[in-house]
């Protein structure tokens, strides 16, 4: 009986029709059920801008575009286009390296040696070369010292700047921001730096102190920052001097000054009519040549004797 039945149920016109439009109805459902949960989806989405992953994507995009960042990960160059051709010929001063560093390292000026803040570079071939910037910053300072020739400086993160002297032509203005291996201007010839002919005189400087140059060629800022705090922590962990008492005991209110203190007051006044009239002596002046000034972007200020 149920065969028969089976039979007569598949002889039906109906039948086929209606199990496709069942299936196409379930296709329908199906698929409807999946665009609305791909449109549910995209609306939550929309809703929380602020999700993890896209703060981690904004946060590592914006870290790659600002200079900070490209500066602390960009290495101390040396500030010429070629490198293979350049040499120094003018060291940095440091009381700790050898004697014959130190030698190196003193500049001879009006019949006086003076310590140098910096280095100077050369090319092999004493010809003139461009001198390009060390490090990414922006320039602050552009100017024409009568003893240094024209003096760039650029300012860097951390309170780290550079300063490039001697140079005969300037190509950058103050203000301007510069990429590393920017073109600055070319080395020439300055009235200090006479023995060595056309160069660029090159200074490293943290929180204005000049630091040795050669000791952080090819390294990051970074490095720079860390030797100034552990000269900082030196000179803080250094045992203070314990002051002077003043022997001689205050005078008592009243009391008359003493003859000899009547006769300083004399040789004081004698020594300031000589002093006045050494100024007056127009044939001093003539011979007094110019000295370096310690206020100079690119200044040597101790002298040896």
């Amino acid at each position: 009986m149920t065969k028969l039945k089976f039979k007569r149920l598949m002889r039906k016109k109906w039948l086929y029709p209606a199990l496709y439009l069942s299936v196409a109805a379930l296709v329908l459902v199906g698929v409807f059920w999946y665009q609305q949960g791909a449109s549910d989806l995209e609306d939550q989405i929309a809703e929380q801008p602020d999700s993890k992953v896209q703060d981690e994507f904004l946060t590592a995009d914006n870290e790659k575009d600002t200079v900070p960042v490209m500066e602390h990960q960009e290495n101390l160059e040396m500030p010429v286009a070629d490198e293979k051709a350049a040499s120094i010929v003018t060291k940095f001063y440091d009381y700790d390296a050898s004697e014959q560093d130190q030698e190196s390292a003193l500049v001879l000026y009006n019949n006086k040696y003076y310590q140098s803040e910096g280095v100077d570079i050369t090319r092999e071939d004493g010809e003139a070369f461009e001198v390009t910037a060390a490090m990414s910053g922006t320039v602050t300072e552009v100017k024409e010292d009568p003893l240094y020739g024209n003096v760039i400086e650029i300012t860097h993160d951390e309170n780290i700047s550079t300063v490039y002297a001697s140079l005969e032509d300037v190509d950058v203005l103050a203000g301007s921001d510069v990429a590393q291996g920017d073109v600055l201007g070319s080395a020439g010839k300055n009235s200090f730096g006479q023995a060595s002919g056309v160069h660029v005189h090159f200074e490293v400087r943290s929180d204005g102190q000049p630091v040795n140059p050669e000791e952080f060629f090819g390294q990051p800022m970074s490095k720079i920052i860390e030797n100034a705090g552990q000269e900082v922590q030196e000179e803080e962990d250094a045992p203070a001097e314990e002051p002077q008492e003043d022997s001689e005991e205050p005078q008592e209110d009243g009391e008359e000054p003493s003859e000899g203190t009547e006769q300083s007051s004399d040789d004081a006044e004698q020594s300031t009519e000589e002093e006045l009239n050494t100024d007056e002596d127009p044939a001093g002046s003539e011979d007094e040549e110019q000295t370096p000034d310690e206020d100079s972007a690119s200044s040597i200020s101790t002298t040896q004797t």
